[in-house]
């Protein structure tokens, strides 16, 4: 996720960058530009339509549209946001579920029992890594920096379901600990809870990943906003001239941006700019992981 200072106005409006709407759409606009131009010729110069003629009252279905493609990219937009919000939402409750668990076995557990909190130190982060490279359709590749974690990793089996199978370790440990009494009943249920969130984190994330915005409600949009776009030039080239190339231009770009940063925020665990750090949420985890057990 890319950081900046909202409060820098200066290098907000005049830094381009190559996640900038204005640099993935500037083919685009060069051609809704020519395309303008090309109209503005043809209507001016080589048929020269009069301003009497019907064509100079499309205008009036643009000013009837306009309320239409506002209220659908006002949903559209929120619709984006309120997904990446939830995925940012839910990765912060994996923080603060990680911490709880940490304490609560930091104080369960003896001092003297090292093993057990090895185990833990080790597979609440890994819970976190396997769980951000799951969303983006990788194979974790976060192992244990000690010879005692192998035989974790021996028993992960990077073509299934990564994150489940960390779950179910942590989950026998706890187990285990029960049935060698180091851990009371009570504590099992409140270790349990705990646990049982990892896995409800990681359905959510999923539910967003795996359901994207209806494919005929998004096509019905980018075709809307292009047919808007290109009877534009057809009415406004007799109170504007040439100059509605330029302005049919940034009316394309500011049109076609809040769909291309709609497109982009709605799938929040991928690798772009504006995606979540997922990579610096695990990495918090594992630090304050080891700090508390």
């Amino acid at each position: 996720m890319k950081g900046y200072n909202p409060k820098d106005w200066f290098k907000t409006l005049f830094l381009v960058q190559k996640s900038d709407t204005l640099v993935k759409l500037s083919p685009f606009m060069a051609l809704i530009f020519l395309y303008s131009i090309g109209i503005a010729w043809l209507e001016m110069d080589y048929f020269k339509i009069g301003k009497n003629s019907w064509v100079q009252n499309i205008p009036i279905m643009h000013s009837l549209l306009s309320f239409v493609i506002s209220l659908l990219l006002v949903f559209r937009t929120n619709t984006a946001y309120d997904r990446w919000w939830e995925g940012r939402k839910l990765w912060g409750q994996l923080v603060n579920n990680s911490r709880n668990l940490t304490l609560k076995l930091a104080g369960i557990l003896e001092i003297s029992d090292e093993d057990s909190r090895r185990f833990f130190r080790r597979t609440i982060p890994m819970y976190a890594y396997s769980l951000r490279e799951h969303l983006q359709n990788k194979v974790t590749m976060y192992m244990l920096d000690d010879k005692k974690g192998e035989e974790i990793t021996s028993a992960i089996d990077p073509d299934k379901h990564v994150p489940n199978q960390v779950a179910k370790l942590m989950f026998g440990k706890v187990n285990d600990l029960y049935k060698a009494r180091k851990i009371t009943g009570d504590q099992l249920i409140i270790l349990n809870q705990e646990l049982m969130c990892f896995t409800d984190i990681c359905g959510a994330c999923e539910r967003i990943k795996n359901t994207p915005i209806p494919y005929s409600y998004s096509s019905f949009i980018k075709k809307f906003i292009l047919a808007y776009v290109l009877t534009l030039p057809l009415g406004y080239v007799f109170s504007l001239g040439y100059y509605a190339a330029p302005i049919v231009t940034f009316i394309f770009y500011v049109l076609a941006s809040l769909e291309l940063v709609a497109e982009e925020i709605e799938e929040p665990f991928g690798t772009d700019p504006n995606d979540l750090p997922m990579a610096k949420l695990a990495s918090n985890i594992q630090k304050h992981v080891e700090e508390l057990i």
